[in-house]
């Protein structure tokens, strides 16, 4: 196969996905991650197709069916397109956290990580599923927590092969491994894992009952999930024209098929037969230092010297900045072809998140600790399919 991928071959098998991995990231994967990684792509078609292949997911706010169809491939191309930039900006955990006063960034999203494990109860005699692990930050930090064995599920090759890169260079290997697969339809063997987490990964899915239902039956009997949701409120009204511009442009900005509310998730966990054990929005618990605050860009939160950088990175000014630098490296032929496009969606997704945050529309918090009952047997994992098969059909409806 030539450097570049062939835009009439879709991204619908395995081996594909790999090839196309493979022509737009060459061997960037073991570069350092962030800006180094990013200007280590190659130039060329690849780079048009795989932009081209996910905005056209954006053409119109009407396309949302097509786009719920589509899930694979959108959220394969969206992180194709975004994993560098948010290595740049945000580290190797691509999730928000709860902050304190004299607390650092990096300390803060560490904290998220052992929180939810403490939440789930995971010890190092336990094989846990990351759902979503992205380039496996917490998961080595899980892992470094309790000592358990990490098996991390992602769909993007890059993202694995980064994963991988990490796990060897921190000696955690060992306890770390990773597996290219689709949440809505994974190849484990039922009954697998003592927990499950997924942190900010599964507002990915089309249907939630088809992830969690997956996740349910990977579960041994007796098995918890912890999830970070992304969810909008009570508060977020559909009919509202604001309300839906703000839950678009996180869409749009993050590779989200479509946003749900929260009770959309609560009813998803009990309709495949999860007992709900904990739920807390842990955004809205009145911290004088909010969880967008990386992305408002205000001066007074800043914690440390090392914060002054992270703020100013992925503030509104810093933002500003580096897609002007991206525009001209682009211009230049340095940078590939389309990168200023990706940093503006990215920059929308931003203003978006934190206007869903201020006005209290949107979470990304949403924690949810569920179990799956001791006696489920045959017959609830036959109530698990059949919820599923509903939910499935009733998107299809939408």
């Amino acid at each position: 196969m030539s450097n570049n991928y062939t835009p009439a071959l879709a991204t619908k098998t395995f081996q594909q996905d790999k090839e196309l991995s493979k022509s737009y990231h060459g061997d960037s994967a073991a570069k350092r991650g962030g800006a180094l990684a990013w200007l280590s792509k190659r130039k060329g078609d690849t780079q048009d197709f795989v932009v081209s292949e996910y905005m056209k997911n954006w053409k119109d706010v009407k396309d949302e069916n097509e786009r719920l169809d589509n899930y694979k491939d959108l959220t394969a191309h969206y992180y194709n397109l975004v994993t560098d930039f948010y290595e740049y900006g945000w580290g190797s955990s691509f999730h928000f956290s709860r902050y304190y006063k004299g607390e650092a960034f990096r300390q803060a999203t560490a904290r998220h990580e052992h929180y939810l494990a403490a939440k789930m109860g995971i010890d190092e005699n336990m094989k846990v599923l990351d759902v979503g692990c992205g380039v496996g930050g917490p998961g080595r930090e899980i892992c470094r927590f309790t000592d358990c064995q990490i098996v991390g599920l992602n769909n993007n090759d890059y993202q694995i092969e980064r994963a991988n890169h990490y796990a060897q260079k921190y000696k955690l290997d060992h306890k770390l491994s990773y597996v290219k697969g689709d949440f809505m339809q994974m190849d484990f063997e039922p009954e697998t894992f003592d927990a499950v987490y997924a942190i900010e990964a599964t507002v990915h899915a089309p249907v939630l009952e088809g992830v969690y239902g997956e996740i349910y039956k990977v579960l041994k009997p007796g098995g918890v999930f912890g999830v970070y949701e992304w969810v909008m409120t009570d508060k977020y009204d559909e009919n509202n024209p604001e309300h839906r511009k703000i839950s678009y442009g996180i869409e749009v900005g993050d590779g989200i098929p479509k946003m749900y509310k929260n009770e959309v998730a609560k009813q998803a966990f009990l309709n495949v037969g999860f007992d709900i054990e904990y739920e807390k929005d842990l955004a809205d618990v009145n911290d004088e230092i909010p969880w967008y605050y990386p992305l408002a860009g205000e001066w007074k939160h800043v914690q440390s010297l090392g914060d002054a950088y992270t703020i100013f990175r992925t503030s509104w000014l810093g933002r500003r900045v580096t897609t002007g630098a991206v525009g001209l490296l682009e211009k230049l032929g340095i940078a590939p072809k389309g990168s200023v496009q990706v940093t503006e969606a990215l920059e929308d997704a931003a203003i978006n998140l934190v206007e869903g945050g201020k006005q209290q529309l949107f979470t990304p918090m949403m924690l949810y600790i569920v179990r799956k009952p001791l006696d489920a047997g045959a017959e609830a994992s036959a109530k698990s399919a059949k919820a599923v098969e509903q939910a499935m059909k009733a998107a299809a409806k939408h």
